[in-house]
């Protein structure tokens, strides 16, 4: 019985989820294609907006409004400095606009990433995620045990399960831009490339990339660099889709590791593990009280 108001209570939250995102959703849109103030984070690829912090300024006030005890981690928060730490209560982990280099450059993948966790899950499945890619109106969302959907209906892996020579892969470069992480991520693709998979897309947001393995459109999809907020979401999402999600050197997967592979089956997620290398990461609970932004604050440009 317990257990039954507790699926309850998260379904609850589920849906005040989705309908917050959705209303949520058009100050994103309205402001999609208008000129935007942009500033500059930890890399000249890692921008932030107006637009990021009063989205997650919106979200982070209406959850707590309607559920004063449950905790938060934001992409934008941590940024300003809040801690990067999970503990036993109920966590809304939010990227209020993943894409924001699409957002700026009107590139029309734009998404809202919400997962919800409890007691403290780094690897096991998110109780919920959400990703509403917002300019398409494609709503991607799952729960624990209940499937996955995009606008309601069922979403399923592509069922790829041996020959990654029929893949089509997803990835990015991401935000970072030092010498070692772009050697290590161009040569990723080239060896990719080299096996040969059918092609390498990237679409500029991790969480509407990795929905692509829910829907079977993509059979695979990897990132070094990312952070818990850009994948959390999605990792439910295809893993209530029936496909896997690990790490990239094949260990389970932890959302604060900032490594994942994302696949129809674990046979190419593995296969996919022994031809990408990874550069080193410092994880998102590693200090916890940082700014993911080196403590320097936001520089314009």
């Amino acid at each position: 019985h317990l257990f039954s108001i507790i699926m309850s209570d998260w379904t609850e939250c589920l849906k005040f989820g989705i309908n917050l995102t959705k209303q949520t959703s058009e100050i994103i849109l309205n402001a999609f294609k208008q000129q935007k103030q942009v500033h500059l984070k930890s890399s000249q690829a890692d921008l932030v907006t107006e637009t990021d912090l009063r989205v997650e300024t919106i979200l982070k006030s209406a959850i707590r409004d309607k559920y004063p005890v449950h905790r938060f981690i934001g992409e934008e928060s941590v940024a300003a400095g809040e801690c990067v730490e999970l503990t036993d209560s109920p966590t809304w982990i939010i990227d209020p606009i993943d894409g924001t280099a699409n957002f700026v450059h009107r590139f029309p993948f734009v998404a809202i990433s919400i997962a919800f966790t409890v007691n403290k899950q780094v690897k096991a499945p998110m109780e919920f995620g959400i990703v509403y890619s917002c300019v398409e109106d494609k709503l991607f969302y799952a729960q624990k045990g209940r499937g996955a959907f995009l606008n309601g209906e069922p979403l399923n892996a592509s069922g790829q399960e041996v020959d990654i020579s029929r893949c089509v892969v997803v990835t990015e470069i991401g935000a970072e831009r030092d010498d070692l992480a772009l050697s290590t991520m161009t040569s990723n693709i080239f060896r990719l490339l080299r096996i040969p998979v059918h092609g390498v897309r990237a679409l500029g947001t991790a969480a509407v990339d990795m929905c692509q393995v829910a829907t079977g459109g993509a059979d695979a999809y990897y990132h070094i660099g990312m952070h818990c907020w850009d994948i959390a979401a999605s990792s439910i999402i295809v893993q209530e889709a029936g496909g896997v999600v690990m790490d990239t050197d094949g260990s389970p997967f932890d959302m604060m590791s900032r490594r994942v592979i994302a696949a129809s089956s674990t046979a190419v997620a593995n296969r996919i593990s022994q031809v990408i290398q990874a550069f080193p990461c410092r994880r998102d609970d590693e200090d916890q009280c940082r700014c993911i932004c080196g403590g320097k604050g936001v520089n314009s440009v």
